[in-house]
Protein backbone atom coordinates (compact mmCIF):
# COMPACT_ATOMS: atom_id res chain seq x y z
CA UNK A 1 0.00 0.00 0.00
CA UNK A 2 0.87 3.59 -0.90
CA UNK A 3 1.57 5.71 2.22
CA UNK A 4 0.06 9.39 2.03
CA UNK A 5 2.82 12.01 3.21
CA UNK A 6 1.11 14.46 5.19
CA UNK A 7 3.10 17.79 5.82
CA UNK A 8 4.03 19.10 8.88
CA UNK A 9 4.45 23.08 9.60
CA UNK A 10 5.64 24.18 13.11
CA UNK A 11 4.43 27.37 13.89
CA UNK A 12 6.91 27.78 16.99
CA UNK A 13 8.34 31.10 16.05
CA UNK A 14 4.95 32.94 14.75
CA UNK A 15 2.17 31.06 17.02
CA UNK A 16 4.59 29.47 19.56
CA UNK A 17 6.22 33.39 20.17
CA UNK A 18 2.46 33.85 21.42
CA UNK A 19 2.88 31.82 24.38
CA UNK A 20 2.60 35.03 27.25
CA UNK A 21 6.29 35.91 28.68
CA UNK A 22 7.96 34.32 25.22
CA UNK A 23 9.87 36.43 23.11
CA UNK A 24 12.66 35.34 21.06
CA UNK A 25 15.63 36.96 19.90
CA UNK A 26 16.74 37.08 16.49
CA UNK A 27 19.57 34.79 16.53
CA UNK A 28 17.18 32.37 18.48
CA UNK A 29 14.73 32.50 15.67
CA UNK A 30 17.39 31.96 13.28
CA UNK A 31 18.73 28.54 15.24
CA UNK A 32 15.30 26.88 16.00
CA UNK A 33 14.53 27.47 11.86
CA UNK A 34 17.58 25.77 11.38
CA UNK A 35 17.07 23.55 13.78
CA UNK A 36 13.48 22.63 12.39
CA UNK A 37 14.44 22.71 8.87
CA UNK A 38 17.91 20.83 9.20
CA UNK A 39 17.95 18.81 11.92
CA UNK A 40 14.61 17.84 12.62
CA UNK A 41 13.58 17.99 9.14
CA UNK A 42 9.89 19.39 9.25
CA UNK A 43 8.38 20.28 5.44
CA UNK A 44 7.45 23.86 6.35
CA UNK A 45 7.80 26.67 9.23
CA UNK A 46 6.23 29.75 9.72
CA UNK A 47 8.57 32.42 11.80
CA UNK A 48 6.55 35.47 12.33
CA UNK A 49 3.64 37.60 11.33
CA UNK A 50 4.20 40.97 9.20
CA UNK A 51 4.10 44.68 10.22
CA UNK A 52 4.99 43.69 13.94
CA UNK A 53 8.26 44.95 15.11
CA UNK A 54 11.67 46.27 13.63
CA UNK A 55 13.32 43.46 15.56
CA UNK A 56 11.17 40.93 14.04
CA UNK A 57 11.89 42.12 10.58
CA UNK A 58 15.39 41.43 11.47
CA UNK A 59 14.94 38.29 12.42
CA UNK A 60 12.77 37.09 9.41
CA UNK A 61 15.48 38.82 7.26
CA UNK A 62 18.22 36.92 8.89
CA UNK A 63 16.17 33.43 8.06
CA UNK A 64 15.34 34.36 4.87
CA UNK A 65 18.95 34.90 3.55
CA UNK A 66 20.18 31.66 5.55
CA UNK A 67 17.15 30.01 3.30
CA UNK A 68 17.84 31.72 -0.01
CA UNK A 69 21.65 30.29 0.64
CA UNK A 70 20.15 26.44 1.18
CA UNK A 71 17.77 26.24 -1.35
CA UNK A 72 14.93 26.18 1.08
CA UNK A 73 13.56 29.66 1.17
CA UNK A 74 9.92 27.99 -0.18
CA UNK A 75 9.62 26.53 3.15
CA UNK A 76 9.78 29.78 5.51
CA UNK A 77 5.92 31.25 5.58
CA UNK A 78 5.23 34.65 7.09
CA UNK A 79 1.40 35.43 8.21
CA UNK A 80 -0.11 38.45 6.56
CA UNK A 81 -2.88 39.94 6.33
CA UNK A 82 -5.65 41.62 3.76
CA UNK A 83 -4.26 45.49 3.71
CA UNK A 84 -3.87 47.09 0.41
CA UNK A 85 -0.47 45.23 0.26
CA UNK A 86 1.23 46.52 3.21
CA UNK A 87 1.86 43.21 3.86
CA UNK A 88 3.34 42.56 0.48
CA UNK A 89 5.52 45.07 1.02
CA UNK A 90 6.65 44.06 4.05
CA UNK A 91 7.46 40.28 2.69
CA UNK A 92 9.50 41.83 -0.37
CA UNK A 93 11.77 43.98 1.97
CA UNK A 94 12.38 41.20 4.22
CA UNK A 95 12.96 38.35 1.41
CA UNK A 96 10.07 36.00 2.54
CA UNK A 97 8.19 34.22 -0.36
CA UNK A 98 5.44 32.72 0.72
CA UNK A 99 2.56 34.18 2.74
CA UNK A 100 0.31 32.55 5.35
CA UNK A 101 -2.79 35.27 4.40
CA UNK A 102 -5.46 35.83 7.64
CA UNK A 103 -8.82 36.08 6.30
CA UNK A 104 -12.50 35.51 8.10
CA UNK A 105 -13.57 31.83 8.56
CA UNK A 106 -16.75 32.27 10.44
CA UNK A 107 -19.18 35.00 9.57
CA UNK A 108 -19.23 35.77 13.39
CA UNK A 109 -16.17 36.91 12.89
CA UNK A 110 -16.37 39.17 9.36
CA UNK A 111 -20.03 40.84 10.55
CA UNK A 112 -18.57 41.91 14.14
CA UNK A 113 -14.92 42.59 13.58
CA UNK A 114 -14.17 43.60 10.16
CA UNK A 115 -17.99 44.57 9.62
CA UNK A 116 -18.11 43.13 5.73
CA UNK A 117 -19.79 41.55 3.29
CA UNK A 118 -18.65 38.05 2.05
CA UNK A 119 -18.53 39.91 -1.80
CA UNK A 120 -16.14 42.99 0.06
CA UNK A 121 -14.27 40.59 1.91
CA UNK A 122 -13.54 38.46 -1.02
CA UNK A 123 -12.54 40.84 -3.55
CA UNK A 124 -9.92 42.93 -0.81
CA UNK A 125 -8.37 38.76 -1.07
CA UNK A 126 -8.17 38.14 -4.47
CA UNK A 127 -6.22 41.76 -4.70
CA UNK A 128 -3.65 40.75 -1.90
CA UNK A 129 -3.65 37.26 -3.88
CA UNK A 130 -2.96 39.15 -7.41
CA UNK A 131 -0.21 41.41 -5.83
CA UNK A 132 1.74 38.46 -4.14
CA UNK A 133 1.72 36.70 -7.42
CA UNK A 134 2.74 40.01 -9.15
CA UNK A 135 6.13 39.99 -6.72
CA UNK A 136 6.96 36.20 -6.77
CA UNK A 137 5.03 35.32 -3.47
CA UNK A 138 3.24 32.78 -3.05
CA UNK A 139 -0.50 31.95 -1.23
CA UNK A 140 -1.42 29.78 1.57
CA UNK A 141 -4.98 31.13 3.18
CA UNK A 142 -5.97 30.75 6.82
CA UNK A 143 -9.75 30.66 7.66
CA UNK A 144 -9.62 32.48 11.17
CA UNK A 145 -12.04 30.89 13.29
CA UNK A 146 -13.17 28.21 10.66
CA UNK A 147 -14.10 25.90 13.11
CA UNK A 148 -17.04 27.99 14.43
CA UNK A 149 -17.85 29.32 11.07
CA UNK A 150 -18.34 25.50 10.26
CA UNK A 151 -20.53 24.92 13.58
CA UNK A 152 -22.53 28.23 12.95
CA UNK A 153 -21.93 29.60 9.71
CA UNK A 154 -21.20 26.55 7.15
CA UNK A 155 -23.09 27.81 4.37
CA UNK A 156 -20.19 31.14 4.60
CA UNK A 157 -17.35 28.91 4.77
CA UNK A 158 -18.63 26.61 1.32
CA UNK A 159 -19.07 29.83 -0.63
CA UNK A 160 -15.92 30.88 1.26
CA UNK A 161 -14.08 28.18 -0.26
CA UNK A 162 -16.14 28.35 -3.71
CA UNK A 163 -14.09 31.50 -3.90
CA UNK A 164 -10.44 30.35 -3.16
CA UNK A 165 -10.93 27.14 -5.19
CA UNK A 166 -10.70 29.38 -8.37
CA UNK A 167 -7.96 31.64 -6.61
CA UNK A 168 -4.21 30.60 -7.21
CA UNK A 169 -3.48 29.69 -4.08
CA UNK A 170 -1.24 26.83 -2.80
CA UNK A 171 -3.06 25.58 0.40
CA UNK A 172 -6.14 26.32 2.59
CA UNK A 173 -5.58 26.64 6.55
CA UNK A 174 -8.18 25.45 8.28
CA UNK A 175 -7.88 26.50 12.10
CA UNK A 176 -9.79 25.76 15.36
CA UNK A 177 -8.78 29.01 16.41
CA UNK A 178 -10.29 28.63 19.87
CA UNK A 179 -9.50 25.08 20.60
CA UNK A 180 -13.27 24.14 20.58
CA UNK A 181 -13.64 21.37 18.42
CA UNK A 182 -14.01 17.58 19.72
CA UNK A 183 -12.27 14.81 17.65
CA UNK A 184 -15.66 13.61 16.22
CA UNK A 185 -16.26 17.31 14.79
CA UNK A 186 -12.92 17.45 13.24
CA UNK A 187 -13.07 14.52 11.31
CA UNK A 188 -16.56 15.62 10.31
CA UNK A 189 -15.99 18.65 9.31
CA UNK A 190 -12.48 17.97 7.65
CA UNK A 191 -14.36 15.15 5.82
CA UNK A 192 -17.19 17.62 4.38
CA UNK A 193 -14.83 19.57 2.91
CA UNK A 194 -12.29 16.98 1.26
CA UNK A 195 -15.14 15.23 -0.24
CA UNK A 196 -16.52 18.12 -1.72
CA UNK A 197 -13.20 19.79 -2.58
CA UNK A 198 -10.43 16.73 -3.41
CA UNK A 199 -8.24 18.67 -5.01
CA UNK A 200 -7.70 21.19 -2.48
CA UNK A 201 -4.39 20.89 -0.08
CA UNK A 202 -6.25 20.99 3.31
CA UNK A 203 -4.18 21.99 6.53
CA UNK A 204 -5.57 22.27 10.05
CA UNK A 205 -4.44 24.18 12.91
CA UNK A 206 -5.24 22.73 16.31
CA UNK A 207 -5.30 24.58 19.91
CA UNK A 208 -5.32 22.67 22.91
CA UNK A 209 -7.64 24.52 24.97
CA UNK A 210 -9.84 21.43 25.98
CA UNK A 211 -6.50 19.08 25.75
CA UNK A 212 -7.86 17.84 22.63
CA UNK A 213 -4.86 19.13 20.21
CA UNK A 214 -3.46 15.65 19.73
CA UNK A 215 -6.56 14.02 19.32
CA UNK A 216 -8.48 16.34 17.11
CA UNK A 217 -4.77 16.27 14.71
CA UNK A 218 -5.32 12.34 14.68
CA UNK A 219 -8.56 12.88 13.26
CA UNK A 220 -7.62 15.06 10.84
CA UNK A 221 -5.13 13.12 9.21
CA UNK A 222 -7.82 10.13 9.12
CA UNK A 223 -10.42 13.09 7.52
CA UNK A 224 -8.00 13.59 4.71
CA UNK A 225 -5.99 16.71 6.12
CA UNK A 226 -2.77 16.81 3.89
CA UNK A 227 -1.16 18.74 6.76
CA UNK A 228 -0.78 19.51 9.90
CA UNK A 229 0.53 23.04 11.82
CA UNK A 230 2.14 21.97 15.08
CA UNK A 231 4.67 23.97 17.91
CA UNK A 232 7.66 22.76 19.77
CA UNK A 233 6.42 21.72 23.62
CA UNK A 234 3.03 22.67 22.46
CA UNK A 235 3.61 26.32 23.00
CA UNK A 236 1.18 29.14 21.60
CA UNK A 237 -1.94 31.01 22.84
CA UNK A 238 -3.75 30.24 26.21
CA UNK A 239 -3.51 26.50 26.91
CA UNK A 240 -1.07 25.92 23.44
CA UNK A 241 -0.92 24.29 20.14
CA UNK A 242 -0.74 20.56 19.31
CA UNK A 243 2.92 19.71 20.66
CA UNK A 244 4.93 18.28 17.71
CA UNK A 245 6.69 15.72 19.48
CA UNK A 246 3.30 13.55 20.66
CA UNK A 247 1.87 14.28 17.33
CA UNK A 248 4.79 12.60 15.59
CA UNK A 249 4.99 9.37 17.68
CA UNK A 250 1.06 9.19 17.37
CA UNK A 251 1.59 9.63 13.28
CA UNK A 252 4.16 6.96 13.74
CA UNK A 253 2.45 4.64 15.56
CA UNK A 254 -1.23 4.28 14.86
CA UNK A 255 -1.48 6.01 11.03
CA UNK A 256 0.92 3.38 9.55
CA UNK A 257 -0.78 4.69 6.10
CA UNK A 258 0.90 7.72 6.31
CA UNK A 259 4.27 9.20 6.04
CA UNK A 260 5.88 12.01 7.68
CA UNK A 261 9.50 13.02 8.06
CA UNK A 262 10.30 14.40 10.66
CA UNK A 263 13.67 13.01 12.78
CA UNK A 264 12.28 11.53 15.89
CA UNK A 265 15.43 11.19 17.27
CA UNK A 266 16.16 14.66 17.64
CA UNK A 267 13.18 15.98 19.50
CA UNK A 268 14.05 16.15 23.09
CA UNK A 269 17.26 17.24 22.41
CA UNK A 270 15.68 20.20 20.14
CA UNK A 271 12.62 21.24 22.50
CA UNK A 272 15.62 21.38 25.67
CA UNK A 273 16.88 24.00 23.59
CA UNK A 274 13.86 25.88 22.81
CA UNK A 275 13.12 25.33 26.63
CA UNK A 276 16.03 26.80 27.66
CA UNK A 277 15.31 30.30 24.72
CA UNK A 278 11.71 30.77 25.97
CA UNK A 279 11.72 30.11 29.75
CA UNK A 280 8.67 28.21 29.17
CA UNK A 281 9.09 24.87 31.20
CA UNK A 282 8.42 21.41 29.99
CA UNK A 283 6.26 19.55 32.54
CA UNK A 284 8.19 16.18 33.61
CA UNK A 285 4.76 14.56 32.73
CA UNK A 286 4.55 15.70 29.59
CA UNK A 287 4.59 12.58 26.74
CA UNK A 288 7.56 12.22 24.82
CA UNK A 289 9.62 15.33 26.67
CA UNK A 290 9.03 15.20 30.48
CA UNK A 291 11.94 14.04 32.53
CA UNK A 292 9.57 11.58 34.36
CA UNK A 293 7.69 9.65 31.16
CA UNK A 294 10.56 7.09 30.95
CA UNK A 295 11.17 6.64 34.40
CA UNK A 296 10.07 3.73 36.02
CA UNK A 297 9.31 3.88 40.18
CA UNK A 298 7.65 1.27 41.26
CA UNK A 299 9.34 -1.50 41.72
CA UNK A 300 7.34 -3.91 40.55
CA UNK A 301 7.53 -2.34 37.01
CA UNK A 302 11.90 -2.54 37.24
CA UNK A 303 11.18 -6.20 38.32
CA UNK A 304 8.95 -6.83 34.69
CA UNK A 305 10.96 -4.79 32.59
CA UNK A 306 13.65 -7.95 33.54
CA UNK A 307 11.24 -10.42 32.67
CA UNK A 308 10.75 -9.57 29.05
CA UNK A 309 10.15 -6.04 29.56
CA UNK A 310 6.69 -6.49 30.83
CA UNK A 311 6.29 -2.89 31.55
CA UNK A 312 7.49 -1.14 28.01
CA UNK A 313 5.21 0.25 25.62
CA UNK A 314 6.27 1.10 21.68
CA UNK A 315 7.39 4.62 22.76
CA UNK A 316 10.69 3.69 23.71
CA UNK A 317 13.05 6.45 24.76
CA UNK A 318 15.50 5.37 22.63
CA UNK A 319 13.35 7.03 19.86
CA UNK A 320 13.74 10.41 20.78
CA UNK A 321 17.59 10.21 21.88
CA UNK A 322 16.59 9.28 25.36
CA UNK A 323 16.97 6.45 28.31
CA UNK A 324 14.68 4.80 30.53
CA UNK A 325 15.63 5.18 33.92
CA UNK A 326 14.72 3.32 37.20
CA UNK A 327 13.80 6.05 40.33
CA UNK A 328 15.22 5.15 43.87
CA UNK A 329 12.75 5.96 46.81
CA UNK A 330 10.47 4.75 49.31
CA UNK A 331 8.70 2.60 46.97
CA UNK A 332 11.51 0.94 45.23
CA UNK A 333 12.89 -2.97 45.25
CA UNK A 334 15.35 -4.49 44.78
CA UNK A 335 14.47 -4.79 41.70
CA UNK A 336 15.07 -0.70 41.04
CA UNK A 337 18.17 -0.95 42.87
CA UNK A 338 19.94 -3.85 40.64
CA UNK A 339 18.51 -1.82 37.48
CA UNK A 340 21.02 1.37 39.16
CA UNK A 341 23.45 -1.05 40.13
CA UNK A 342 24.17 -2.50 36.62
CA UNK A 343 23.51 1.11 35.16
CA UNK A 344 26.87 1.99 37.18
CA UNK A 345 28.23 -1.27 36.64
CA UNK A 346 28.44 -2.60 40.59
CA UNK A 347 27.58 -5.87 41.77
CA UNK A 348 27.09 -6.38 45.71
CA UNK A 349 25.69 -9.67 47.20
CA UNK A 350 22.05 -10.25 48.13
CA UNK A 351 22.12 -9.22 51.75
CA UNK A 352 23.57 -5.83 50.85
CA UNK A 353 21.65 -4.97 48.23
CA UNK A 354 18.39 -5.72 50.78
CA UNK A 355 20.68 -3.38 53.00
CA UNK A 356 21.27 -0.65 50.51
CA UNK A 357 17.42 -1.28 49.55
CA UNK A 358 16.51 -0.17 53.06
CA UNK A 359 18.07 2.47 53.71
CA UNK A 360 16.55 3.83 50.20
CA UNK A 361 13.27 3.31 51.29
CA UNK A 362 14.46 5.34 54.95
CA UNK A 363 15.77 8.47 52.78
CA UNK A 364 12.96 8.29 50.38
CA UNK A 365 10.58 8.95 53.92
CA UNK A 366 12.67 11.84 54.03
CA UNK A 367 13.62 12.72 50.15
CA UNK A 368 11.33 12.26 47.24
CA UNK A 369 13.43 10.96 44.85
CA UNK A 370 17.56 9.73 45.40
CA UNK A 371 18.92 9.64 41.93
CA UNK A 372 21.64 7.34 40.76
CA UNK A 373 24.29 10.07 41.09
CA UNK A 374 23.52 9.26 45.30
CA UNK A 375 23.86 5.61 44.91
CA UNK A 376 27.68 4.76 45.42
CA UNK A 377 27.21 7.32 48.64
CA UNK A 378 24.21 5.12 50.32
CA UNK A 379 26.43 1.84 49.21
CA UNK A 380 29.38 3.49 51.03
CA UNK A 381 27.44 4.63 54.37
CA UNK A 382 25.92 0.82 54.41
CA UNK A 383 28.60 -1.34 53.95
CA UNK A 384 31.00 1.16 56.62
CA UNK A 385 28.62 0.97 59.10
CA UNK A 386 28.16 -2.55 60.49
CA UNK A 387 32.18 -1.49 61.06
CA UNK A 388 31.83 -1.52 64.71
CA UNK A 389 29.59 -2.09 67.65
CA UNK A 390 27.32 0.81 68.98
CA UNK A 391 27.83 1.49 72.36
CA UNK A 392 27.11 5.04 71.92
CA UNK A 393 23.95 6.66 70.57
CA UNK A 394 22.71 9.91 69.82
CA UNK A 395 18.95 9.44 71.31
CA UNK A 396 17.50 12.49 70.31
CA UNK A 397 18.24 15.92 69.62
CA UNK A 398 16.84 19.30 69.69
CA UNK A 399 18.84 22.05 67.32
CA UNK A 400 17.58 25.96 67.59
CA UNK A 401 18.67 28.49 64.66
CA UNK A 402 16.86 31.95 65.45
CA UNK A 403 17.72 35.56 64.72
CA UNK A 404 19.55 37.37 67.20
CA UNK A 405 20.32 34.56 69.00
CA UNK A 406 23.34 32.06 69.41
CA UNK A 407 22.45 28.66 68.02
CA UNK A 408 21.72 26.34 70.61
CA UNK A 409 21.30 22.27 70.88
CA UNK A 410 19.88 20.17 73.71
CA UNK A 411 20.93 15.84 73.32
CA UNK A 412 20.54 13.01 74.60
CA UNK A 413 23.47 9.99 74.17
CA UNK A 414 23.18 6.83 75.67
CA UNK A 415 26.55 5.61 76.71
CA UNK A 416 26.30 1.68 77.91
CA UNK A 417 23.01 1.39 79.74
CA UNK A 418 23.04 5.07 81.24
CA UNK A 419 21.05 7.86 79.30
CA UNK A 420 22.50 11.72 79.78
CA UNK A 421 21.19 15.36 78.65
CA UNK A 422 22.76 18.21 78.52
CA UNK A 423 22.17 21.84 76.51
CA UNK A 424 24.69 24.18 75.21
CA UNK A 425 25.32 27.20 72.37
CA UNK A 426 27.72 27.85 69.98
CA UNK A 427 28.84 29.55 66.97
CA UNK A 428 26.78 27.31 64.48
CA UNK A 429 24.21 24.36 65.24
CA UNK A 430 27.24 21.57 64.91
CA UNK A 431 29.07 23.52 67.37
CA UNK A 432 26.80 23.57 70.07
CA UNK A 433 25.75 20.04 69.24
CA UNK A 434 29.99 19.78 70.00
CA UNK A 435 29.81 21.55 72.90
CA UNK A 436 26.66 20.24 74.56
CA UNK A 437 28.10 16.69 73.89
CA UNK A 438 31.51 17.59 75.55
CA UNK A 439 29.63 18.40 78.85
CA UNK A 440 28.19 14.62 78.68
CA UNK A 441 31.75 13.22 78.21
CA UNK A 442 32.92 15.51 80.48
CA UNK A 443 29.68 14.32 83.33
CA UNK A 444 32.11 10.56 82.49
CA UNK A 445 35.07 12.01 82.66
CA UNK A 446 36.45 11.01 79.08
CA UNK A 447 37.45 13.38 76.75
CA UNK A 448 36.34 14.33 72.66
CA UNK A 449 38.79 13.49 69.89
CA UNK A 450 39.57 16.93 68.15
CA UNK A 451 38.04 17.59 65.07
CA UNK A 452 40.60 18.73 62.73
CA UNK A 453 38.91 18.82 59.17
CA UNK A 454 34.90 19.10 57.84
CA UNK A 455 33.92 18.54 54.57
CA UNK A 456 30.32 18.75 53.26
CA UNK A 457 29.62 17.39 49.63
CA UNK A 458 26.67 15.99 47.41
CA UNK A 459 26.68 13.82 44.99
CA UNK A 460 27.83 15.36 41.48
CA UNK A 461 24.62 16.51 38.82
CA UNK A 462 22.56 16.31 42.45
CA UNK A 463 20.28 19.38 43.28
CA UNK A 464 19.65 21.63 46.88
CA UNK A 465 17.58 19.06 47.88
CA UNK A 466 20.65 16.13 47.44
CA UNK A 467 21.74 13.82 49.86
CA UNK A 468 24.79 15.34 52.12
CA UNK A 469 27.77 13.73 52.50
CA UNK A 470 29.64 14.73 55.86
CA UNK A 471 33.43 13.61 56.12
CA UNK A 472 34.90 14.93 59.67
CA UNK A 473 38.69 14.24 60.03
CA UNK A 474 39.45 13.99 63.90
CA UNK A 475 42.87 13.39 66.05
CA UNK A 476 42.95 11.33 69.16
CA UNK A 477 46.66 11.22 70.81
CA UNK A 478 48.52 10.44 67.77
CA UNK A 479 46.06 8.68 66.09
CA UNK A 480 44.10 10.47 63.17
CA UNK A 481 41.14 8.87 61.55
CA UNK A 482 37.89 10.16 59.39
CA UNK A 483 34.40 9.53 59.99
CA UNK A 484 31.26 10.15 57.28
CA UNK A 485 27.45 9.87 57.76
CA UNK A 486 25.16 10.51 54.98
CA UNK A 487 21.42 12.69 55.25
CA UNK A 488 19.33 14.77 53.45
CA UNK A 489 19.98 17.22 56.02
CA UNK A 490 23.87 18.78 56.55
CA UNK A 491 23.57 19.00 60.32
CA UNK A 492 22.45 15.52 60.64
CA UNK A 493 24.55 13.91 58.11
CA UNK A 494 27.70 16.05 60.54
CA UNK A 495 25.64 14.01 63.55
CA UNK A 496 25.58 10.61 62.14
CA UNK A 497 29.80 11.01 60.95
CA UNK A 498 29.77 11.96 64.79
CA UNK A 499 28.13 9.35 66.00
CA UNK A 500 30.15 7.13 64.10
CA UNK A 501 33.50 8.65 65.90
CA UNK A 502 32.06 7.94 69.10
CA UNK A 503 31.46 3.95 68.64
CA UNK A 504 34.95 3.86 66.92
CA UNK A 505 37.16 5.37 69.67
Amino acid sequence: MERKRVEIMDTTLRDGEQTSGVSFSSKEKLTIAQLLLEELKVDRIEVASTRVSEGEFRAVKRITDWALENNCIEKVEVLSFVDKGLSINWMVESGAKVQNLLTKGSLNHLTHQLKKTPEEHFKGIEEVIKLGQKNGIKTNVYLEDWSNGMRNSQEYVFQFLDFLSDQPVERILLPDTLGVLSPSETYKYIDQIKKKYPDLHLDFHAHNDYDLGVANVLEAIKAGADGIHLTLNGMGERAGNAPLASVVAVINDFLPEIEIKVNEKSLYSVSKLVETFSGFRIPVNKPVLGENVFTQTAGIHADGDTKNNLYFNDLLPERFGRKRQYALGKTSGKANIQKNLQELGLQLSDEDVYKVTQRIIELGDKKEVVTQDDLPYIISDVLRSKAYEENIKVNSYVLTHSKGLRPSTTISVSIEEETIEEHAQGDGQFDAFINALRKVYNQKGMELPKLTDYVVRIPPGSASDALCETVITWKKGDKIFKTRGLDSDQTVSAIVATQKMLNVI
